[in-house]
């Protein structure tokens, strides 16, 4: 006589897939294309990054201390390539008067003071489109010899006149700093960035004017003004941070690969885990 168990048919007994099954299934075979993708996509990204902070064709060294015409450095409106920030220009025109104006916190060799800037524009032998430039004539410590050299400057701009022969002046071409809110707590006036933009609000005679994005920090100082320091620009033939940026993406795409394991693996927990629970409650029933 047979016992009463061997009447009981035990549960087959079911065997979870493996990581490797899961992944090879259709579905997380189209996750890992959709992957390849963003990857890459970051990895042209960060190719092109890596691009922009390796200087294909550097400038020669020395060559920002060659004087070069403004115009055949850079254009109107447009800005300075990085390669030529810092370049030695020389500009040819007149003093536009009214529009010599203070700017305040100008660092000479650690020394804080001013500077007294103005609007040159420039002398074309075709007349055209009126172009200046915003030029940052000298530096001095105190404001009060800021406003005495600019009210010396007005004086000479008034009295030579359009009549008078242009003007040469020489200097390195430096990018905007861009302007900022003025402080509430001091004169709403103030100028404390050299900023064209910021100048050109409050120059005259701007009627279908066209400026330069740069200014020019000039060499010779006028009206007992100081020389601006403003030593030739250090060679930079790698640009750190987007190096930074490039590594940046290079992390992104090795990400994409991760979270594509991370979901199949997370799938393939919850199914090995879901078939534990089933041969369980079987195996109880």
């Amino acid at each position: 006589m047979s016992s009463p168990d061997a009447d009981v048919v035990p549960p087959d007994e079911v065997f979870p897939p493996t990581l490797r099954e899961v992944m090879l299934r259709p579905r997380w075979i189209g996750v890992l294309a959709l992957c390849l993708v963003i990857a890459g996509v970051f990895a042209w990204l960060g190719q092109w990054q890596l691009g922009r902070a390796l200087q294909s064709n550097p400038i020669p060294p020395g060559a920002t201390e060659v004087v070069q015409p403004l115009a055949d450095v850079a254009a109107p409106g447009e800005y300075v390539p990085e390669p030529l920030v810092g370049q030695r220009v020389t500009a040819t025109g007149t003093w536009i008067p009214g529009d010599f104006i203070v700017v305040s916190s100008r660092f000479n060799d650690g020394a804080e003071g001013y500077w007294v800037t103005g609007q040159f524009r420039i002398a074309e032998e075709v007349p055209a489109q009126p172009v200046s430039v915003a030029v940052a004539i000298g530096w001095v410590p105190t404001r009060e010899e800021a406003l005495a050299a600019a009210a010396e400057l007005e004086e000479q701009a008034r009295a030579a006149g359009s009549d008078d022969a242009p003007l040469a002046i020489t200097g390195r071409l430096i990018s905007d700093e861009g302007p900022v809110p003025p402080s509430r707590a001091g004169d709403p006036l103030e100028l404390t960035r050299m900023s064209p933009a910021a100048l050109l609000s409050r120059w005259h005679d701007v009627a279908g004017l066209d400026v330069y994005r740069a200014y020019i920090a000039a060499e010779v100082p006028l009206a007992g003004l100081q020389a601006i320091s403003s030593p030739a620009p250090a060679d930079a033939p790698l640009n750190w941070l987007n190096i930074f940026y490039a590594l940046e993406w290079a992390v992104f795409a090795g990400f994409a690969f991760y979270l594509w394991y991370r979901l199949a693996r997370d799938a393939w927990e919850k199914e090995v885990e879901d078939l534990e629970d089933a041969q369980a409650a079987a195996e109880d029933a």
